[in-house]
């Protein structure tokens, strides 16, 4: 019975430590990836994010798809970007869902669908993403993906300005683009009376 407990401890150990080890190796290539990706080392980084990337790290998941969608330290490609975000957003990883969302609403990398953009920024929103916020209250405003409903974007715009995180950086972008004309920062700014 000894020997059968023993054998059973050194199994499990010999198959929980390296999925343990991954997982620690995925968590420090993804910091030092994002290190090097905040410091605009974005040659250097992409290596490090697409290695913890491939081992499932959402958040190096997401960052590889913003590689791809600006073209930080790679060519430029929108289906690229669209399968990383994809692969964020499956793990419930907010900044991959409202990234996805952005994708199918301007047919970035995948057929334009407001309906799943809608269904995206939804999902980041109520997990607090100011930006999906803002977007959320966008197609409520114009009814891209769902019926228009004016008291639910003034909701949702509202909730994006007081976001915690973005909510000063939101309200300041607005104001900018109300400035250089844009119509859409204007209307948002009156309904929320800013």
């Amino acid at each position: 019975m000894k020997t059968m407990i023993h054998f059973v401890v050194l199994c499990t150990l010999y198959f929980v430590l390296p999925l343990s080890a991954s997982a620690q190796s995925a968590d420090r290539l993804y910091e030092q990836g994002k290190t090097l990706y905040d410091q605009k080392k974005y040659t250097e980084a992409v290596p490090k994010l697409r290695a913890a990337a491939e081992k499932g790290h959402k958040k190096a998941q997401y960052r590889l798809g913003k590689c791809y969608d600006k073209g930080h330290g790679v060519e430029e490609d929108d289906q690229k970007a669209f399968q990383w975000y994809q692969k964020a957003a499956a793990q419930d990883y907010h900044k991959g869902l409202y990234e996805l969302g952005r994708c199918y609403r301007k047919g970035k990398g995948v057929p334009k669908d407001n309906k799943r953009a809608f269904e995206l920024f939804t999902k980041a929103a109520k997990q607090d993403n100011g930006e999906a916020q803002l977007a959320l209250g966008e197609c409520y405003l114009k009814g891209k993906g769902t019926t228009a409903d004016p008291a639910k974007a003034k909701y949702w715009f509202n909730k994006a300005i007081r976001n915690e995180k973005k909510g000063k950086e939101i309200l300041q972008q607005l104001r900018s683009d109300r400035e250089d004309g844009d119509e859409d920062a204007k209307k948002i700014l009156e309904i929320i009376g800013k």
